[in-house]
């Protein structure tokens, strides 16, 4: 199952943790917050997933 992690800040050891408990081979990971997204790129990974995970 190819899941993508969008990240709206920085992860804390939480999140990280919850993150790494849903990772497989296919998990992709979106940093919002280091700035300069290719939001086109982040659209067409949002389809391509079988899960979007949203992370404030």
């Amino acid at each position: 199952m190819k899941i993508l992690h969008i990240l709206k800040t920085e992860p804390d050891e939480t999140v990280r943790e919850l993150m790494e408990a849903t990772a497989d081979e296919e998990a992709k990971t979106v940093p919002l917050f280091e700035g300069d997204v290719d939001w086109t790129g982040l659209v067409d990974e949002i389809f391509a997933a079988d899960k979007v995970i949203c992370w404030w």
